[in-house]
Parts: C-alpha cells; structure tokens; sequence
C-alpha cells in the first residue's frame, strides 16, 4: 500500500476514479480479513467442490466490478458489504451440496474422519445462536465484534472505522459488545 493511513472510502473513491493502485491496495486490504473471517464456515461437505479462497476472491472480485454501484455510508459499510455478499455466496455453495446426491455410497467398514452428523449439528447450532445473536445487537456492536474478531483488525484501524477517538475507546467498545453478544447469546438459549 502506498499509504497505510488511507481510508477505505478514500480508496473506494480513488477506485472509482479509475486508480488501479487504490483498487490493488483495497483488495489487499480486504482479502486476508476475508480469508479468515470465511475459514471454517463453508460447509465440511461443500469443501470438496470448491476451496474457500476461491469463494472468497471470486467474491470480492464480484464486489469490485459493483463497486461503481456501491454507495458507502460510513467507514465499516464496505466491509459489512463484502462480508454479507461472501456469507451469501457461501450460504449458496451449502445449498448446493445439499441438493446434490452423495457421491459414492457409504461403506460402514470404514468409519468417516470428520465429525458425526450430531457433532456438526451443534456445531451448526453454535453458529446459528452466534448469528441469531449478532442480528440482535446495535449495528455499532456488530461492526466492533466483527472488525476485531472475526476479522481480526487492529485496534487502530477499528478505531478509525468504528470513529472512535482513541485505540483505548475502541477495546473498551470491543470488551463491551462482546459482553452484550454473550448476554444476548444466554437469552437465545431461554428462548
């Protein structure tokens, strides 16, 4: 990157213009969050029909090629944009698996490695209370956790994203939203 303080609405508008060096610098920006924030969640059963790097950067190459389109509204709106169209794209691929037939018929002499149906199932329970939960925060405490966590962001670049005066304020944000999501993950299980 040319200048690692640039913002991503400056590099989106610099994109836009037509300067392939802030396209460059948006996409090595964001393809590593990606990577990570996309590992593990495509299906176990999905993997073996695609590869999760090739989800995520036919994704963010459909993201840039919209990007004339994207009207961003703050500084976190292009990585809840990108995020969303990648958890659509690997929703898709899940989909398709499972209208497929297996492939090869089952042999009960050979157990399977991967985990029981009963482990992925809560496995996949886990996950659906952690998104369930998330829908139910403030926008501002989904970006924090999903910035920090998810996508493993430092805390300087939260801070600028999220708009916060300070790498201080901004993990005092972090600790707080992660203690509502717990809060809203206990109720979930009430429910």
């Amino acid at each position: 990157m040319n200048d690692a303080s640039d913002a991503t609405l400056v590099l989106i508008a610099r994109a836009r213009g037509g300067d392939v060096d802030a396209l460059n610098d948006l996409c090595a920006r964001y393809l590593p969050r990606l990577q990570r924030w996309a590992h593990g969640r495509l299906p176990a059963s999905a993997r073996g029909a695609v590869d999760t790097h090739d989800i995520v950067q036919e994704t963010l190459t459909h993201v840039v090629r919209r990007l004339p389109s994207f009207q961003p509204r703050h500084e976190g709106a292009f990585q809840a944009y990108v995020r969303q169209a990648l958890l659509n794209r690997i929703r898709d691929e899940a989909r398709k698996v499972q209208r497929r037939a297996p492939a090869e018929a089952l042999d009960s002499a050979h157990p399977a490695d991967g985990a029981s149906p009963l482990e992925e199932a809560i496995g996949r329970e886990a996950v659906d209370a952690y998104e369930a939960a998330m829908a139910r925060l403030r926008d501002e405490d989904r970006q924090a956790i999903i910035g920090r966590i998810e996508l493993g962001l430092p805390y300087a670049d939260l801070a600028a994203m999220l708009g916060k005066p300070t790498v201080a304020a901004t993990h005092m944000a972090v600790s707080r939203a992660l203690v509502r999501l717990a809060q809203e993950m206990s109720r979930g299980r009430t429910r």
